[in-house]
């Protein structure tokens, strides 16, 4: 069975995923396509899916007979609306960090995912699928003991001067939020957020770099370093220490060189190429569960959890380093 997708929001990340979906992946193909800048829409479909139909709003692409599943690659503020309305129509989802752009709007999907009573919703975290987390976690689950601590940086080379403070969390260090969760096989209990002295790159309203403190229910701590102006590259770092040994998030995969008396590999610079191959496995993921009729992988829950754990960071960047406490209700039997 071919799984017939509609594709909700055609700018970068959308018309990439078609791309995935109609020429490097195989079980699926695009049938629908929509966008509010239509021209965006006829792009995606000169290019990639001549035989989509273009819907004028992502309410018809859902409700269309011919599309089995939906991917949401819109702008954040209406992932809220078009998740519910895939859930309302029975159609598996596969939605694009953030699942909703405050807590509460991630509560409703999860509470109407609960009512609906079977799982439709994949969030996009695609760092569950990359290969260096996933080595990183059976290590971390088979050999370096219970973890006591974890260091982590999230380094961008440049952002636009319309990033502000808090997008350093909300756009950069969500993915962090939510693979240490699934990391640590934990849940957070607090956040900090510590300010050195601004860098010279940063913007007017940004305070960049920040470390932000993570503690865990089990006391696992957890300082992380945005730094989105660090010039250099883009680069992930992770190390988890436990109690019998430490490790560390491999490298990409780079050549070493010899060049000019010096010792020297390439850093990327774009975090699509860093990650490019788990965006490949997390959709492969989502076509076998929506084909089968439902979904897998980050689910409502998670996204939830990332949401308000989000929210919690934010606060804590006008804190002065004072604690903010995160608490989540008790997790529905849905997501065990």
């Amino acid at each position: 069975m071919t799984l017939n997708i509609g594709v909700i929001g055609c700018g970068m990340i959308g018309r990439d995923h078609t791309r995935r979906l109609q020429q490097v992946l195989a079980g699926a193909q695009v049938v629908a396509l929509s966008d509010v800048n239509q021209a965006n829409a006829e792009g995606v479909q000169k290019d990639f899916a001549p035989n989509a139909r273009i819907y004028a709003t992502g309410e018809e692409l859902i409700a269309a007979p011919e599309v089995h599943a939906v991917l949401v690659t819109s702008w954040g503020a209406t992932h809220e609306p078009y998740v519910l309305a895939a859930i309302a129509a029975g159609k598996p989802v596969f939605c694009e960090k953030p699942l909703a752009t405050t807590a509460e709007g991630a509560r409703r999907i999860v509470e109407a995912e609960v009512q609906f009573g079977k799982r439709l919703v994949q969030v996009g975290f695609m760092r569950r699928y990359d290969a260096g987390y996933l080595a990183l976690k059976e290590a971390v689950d088979k050999h370096t003991g219970a973890p006591i601590l974890v260091h982590a940086a999230h380094r961008n080379p440049a952002v636009p001067e319309a990033y502000t403070t808090p997008m350093a969390i909300h756009d950069t260090m969500i993915h962090e939020i939510d693979v240490f969760r699934w990391l640590l096989n934990d849940d957070y209990v607090s956040a900090r957020v510590l300010y050195p002295r601004n860098a010279a790159r940063s913007h007017t309203k940004l305070r960049d770099p920040q470390v932000v403190v993570l503690e865990t229910a089990k006391g696992v701590l957890i300082d992380v370093e945005i730094f989105v102006n660090c010039h250099y590259g883009y680069d992930i770092q992770c190390e988890v220490v436990g109690e019998d040994g430490v490790a560390s998030l491999p490298e990409p995969m780079t050549v070493d060189m010899r060049l000019g008396a010096k010792r020297q590999s390439t850093i990327l610079t774009d975090w699509k190429d860093r990650f490019v191959a788990s965006y490949d496995v997390e959709l492969n993921d989502f076509i076998g569960a929506a084909t089968a009729g439902g979904a897998t992988g980050p689910s409502s829950w998670d996204g939830y959890a990332a949401a308000v754990t989000a929210d919690a960071c934010v606060a804590a960047q006008s804190t002065s380093g004072e604690a903010v406490a995160i608490a989540l209700p008790v997790r529905p039997a849905l997501y065990a």
